[in-house]
């Protein structure tokens, strides 16, 4: 077997092994504002984001798809977005207390 072989043979289970490596030195530190969503969800002050989801995607089912959330002036309030089937994109603001669509872009 030539050099080059070897090498080209090794190279994936030397990724394997330096993979953990790797992973050990990335930071995954949350963000402030992460922090006080999880505050907010601890005290009962808005509802976890996964029932948010799951209610606003039954609420438009058919119409259009998930494709994430963005950041919303107000404090509470979850902004969604949704891609209709002709391609257009949806906007839905959600109250993140009672986990009703307060607006939505037509």
């Amino acid at each position: 077997m030539t050099r080059l072989r070897k090498l080209t043979f090794l190279l994936p289970f030397a990724a394997l092994w330096l993979a953990p490596l790797g992973l050990q030195a990335q930071s995954f530190a949350r963000s402030d504002e992460q922090d006080q969503a999880r505050e907010n969800m601890l005290d009962r002050k808005v509802m976890p984001f996964s029932i948010i989801k799951r209610r606003t995607e039954s609420a438009l089912a058919g119409e259009a798809s998930y494709v994430g959330v963005a950041n919303s002036s107000r404090e509470g309030v979850y902004r969604m977005q949704f891609l209709r089937k002709d391609g257009r994109v949806i906007w839905v603001d959600v109250d993140g207390k009672t986990g009703n669509i307060i607006a939505r872009t037509k």
